[in-house]
């Protein structure tokens, strides 16, 4: 049965909210259509709390909140808004032996200021995660397929498609795996859980209580897990219709030219994937549901049962994000 979108929480009906969120170290971060917030457990057991008003970028360029623009624009400023959470929830859980700074470092900080320090490590930050995405899901299937099909070499391009989009599932699979066999990441996949449980408990018109969310599902159909998933399996549809144009089929088995077009239909495949989850978002249908069923079984690895301390995080960390207008942020 499709939701009912047009009524809020307050009104003792479901409805979906276009609230989100990310786990974070000992700790959550949502984001509500006004604000978002981060709250985070430190060692003393005491929750930290930091709140900002969201400024959206399409507020300045509306041409970026345009669909299939948007996806990209979104995907960027939530990856960048994810690293300065996960940063500032670190700070309160700090190594053992900290290293003393070294000089690139303190000449940095002399000639541009801390603040102009922490922006270049953001940033150098965010380009090593991209990095890492693109070295393991696009470098290594491409190399690992052209090594697989090297006895034949004149394999059909769908073969090579199908085959390089399966090696990229099953890194995708193992990665989560071993990802969720960390015991630090697995707290942090709890706490993943916890904001999961807390929205659902919010989106059926529960009061946020610690008892109310912890009988929620932990498997949101609206998870970044699940995204990621549909990046994977547009991407290799994207390869089975480009690659098979003419003139460009041709050079499209050699690797290095597989590596630099998926790069350059990245973009394209985020903004399709984006739009993808919007829809599926809005609908609920045998279709959707089909739609979605992969990225709820993925995310077994990356949400797991909380305890009671992280769901109080998650329902503090909520509260703070609702809109001052009730159902404004109906999805």
């Amino acid at each position: 049965m499709k939701q009912d979108n047009t009524c809020s929480p307050d009104q003792g009906c479901a409805f979906r909210t276009t609230i989100g969120g990310q786990a974070l170290i000992e700790g959550i971060l949502m984001r509500g259509p006004e604000k978002q917030a981060i709250v985070v457990r430190n060692q003393e057991g005491e929750l930290e709390v930091k709140e900002q008003k969201l400024k959206l970028i399409k507020d300045r360029f509306p041409i970026l909140g345009v669909p299939f623009i948007r996806g990209v624009v979104n995907f960027l400023a939530s990856l960048v808004e994810g690293v300065k959470a996960l940063m500032w929830s670190a700070e309160f859980y700090p190594e053992e032996e900290e290293e003393a700074p070294s000089r690139f470092e303190l000449w940095l900080e002399k000639h541009f200021g801390s603040e102009a320090v922490m922006k270049w490590v953001i940033g150098f930050s965010v380009v090593v995660g991209l990095a890492f995405a693109i070295a393991l899901f696009i470098i290594l299937p491409t190399l690992a397929t052209t090594a697989l099909l090297y006895f034949f070499p004149e394999a059909p391009m769908w073969l090579r498609n199908l085959l390089e989009g399966v090696v990229k599932l099953i890194i995708f699979f193992l990665y989560l795996y071993f990802c969720s066999r960390l015991k630090d990441i697995h707290r942090t996949f709890q706490y993943h859980g916890a904001e999961h449980k807390t929205i659902f408990c919010y989106e059926q018109g529960l009061e946020l209580t610690v008892d109310n969310a912890r009988n929620m599902p932990r498997h949101h159909p609206r998870c970044g897990t699940s995204f990621l998933f549909v990046v994977i399996v547009v991407a290799v549809l994207a390869s089975c219709v480009v690659f098979a144009l003419p003139g460009i089929r041709d050079v499209a088995a050699h690797p290095v030219v597989r590596i630099l077009m998926h790069l350059v239909l990245l973009p394209v495949v985020v903004a399709i994937t984006y739009e993808i989850n919007r829809f599926i978002g809005r609908h609920d249908n045998p279709v959707t549901r089909f739609l979605s069923a992969p990225g709820l079984w993925m995310q077994n690895f990356t949400t797991f049962e909380p305890d009671d301390s992280m769901l109080e995080v998650a329902i503090h960390a909520l509260k703070l994000v609702l809109p001052e207008k009730k159902g404004a942020d109906a999805w």
